[in-house]
């Protein structure tokens, strides 16, 4: 019998067991439950049938694709791959605003790596060997032992190695490090396991605490486009000492109330075991450094509720910005 005859057949029987079911009303409560057993299972048994039937036809049907051939050999690529009908990714185009606003201010900016090893994602930012802190990273790790950055402070020890130079010349360094980190996350609404970071690294003769916390919040008044307020807390970090939260309060176009904060990123003090491995004097010059999430701005600035958005490829997403 042809597929088509036989899908016709077991629909024909569905029909007729759903009718069945009329007869339920004339039965007494024992034989209720027998007969209505029995006929969901029969129903159960022609559904399966009837959804194995359609697959295999459509299987039929639709010729399987290679999504990674080209259309032909030696012929042009179609329109489809023309990079015109693409646009840039919301984050890369914050990431532009974020560095902008940090050269406006005298930075330069540095690229991070998505690859590394352990000197410089825990050794040089003055991780001992056996701190509990390295366990609170869970990072992952390859098979070389090599590491995809869980933070941009990886970047830490290349950039006063890179430009200390600056320092014999009386200037300061001044860098921003922007790059994607790689964390073994549950993922959930405002946690990925890849994401973009800022850090930043400044050294100087004279640089204190207050100037930091100036830089910082010039920088996300500028990037809001408005006044803000700023409270900091303790925190920890193994290559800052002291070490703080920086938070700022939510501003009222995002829905904040006065006294409402959140925490935007981690920073401090350079440590001075942290200068001194990149071969500076920390007798003689002092640094701060800070690194937060670029997602959670973007999150913030156009008020998105799921962080997972970024990374899905979701295009009616993509094409709001």
């Amino acid at each position: 019998m042809e597929s088509a005859e036989k899908l016709q057949e077991l629909k024909q029987k569905l029909k007729e067991i759903n009718a069945g079911y009329a007869k339920i009303s004339q039965l007494t409560t024992e034989e209720k439950a027998k007969f209505g057993q029995e006929q969901n299972r029969k129903k159960q048994e022609i559904l399966f049938q009837i959804e194995q039937l359609e697959k295999a036809e459509l299987d039929k049907e639709v010729e399987p694709i290679d999504v990674t051939a080209f259309s032909g050999v030696n012929e042009p690529l179609p329109e489809l791959y023309s990079a015109e009908m693409g646009s840039r990714h919301p984050l890369m185009t914050e990431l532009d605003r974020v560095i902008e606003i940090y050269q406006m201010m005298g930075f330069d900016a540095m690229e991070s790596r998505q690859l590394d090893d352990e000197f410089h994602m825990f050794d040089s930012l003055n991780f001992a060997k056996e701190h509990p802190a390295r366990d609170g990273y869970d990072t992952f790790r390859t098979e070389e032992g090599l590491i995809p950055p869980a933070h941009t402070s990886t970047m830490q020890h290349r950039v006063l190695k890179k430009y200390k130079s600056k320092l014999d010349e009386g200037k300061a360094i001044a860098v921003v490090v922007p790059g994607r980190v790689f964390r073994n996350e549950d993922v959930d609404a405002t946690h990925e396991h890849t994401f973009y970071q800022c850090e930043g690294v400044y050294v100087s003769e004279t640089c204190t605490m207050g100037d930091m916390l100036g830089i910082l919040r010039e920088f996300f008044e500028k990037y809001y486009e408005q006044k803000l307020n700023i409270r900091t807390q303790p925190g920890y970090f193994p290559f800052t000492e002291p070490s703080l939260e920086f938070m700022i309060e939510k501003p009222k176009s995002l829905g904040g109330k006065k006294g409402d904060f959140l925490e935007m990123l981690g920073c401090g003090m350079i440590h001075p075991n942290v200068l001194k491995m990149a071969g500076i004097d920390p007798t003689k010059y002092h640094g701060f450094a800070w690194g937060g999430g670029i997602d959670r701005l973007v999150m913030l600035r156009y008020g998105l509720n799921d962080v997972r958005n970024f990374e899905s490829g979701n295009l009616n997403f993509l094409r709001e910005f």
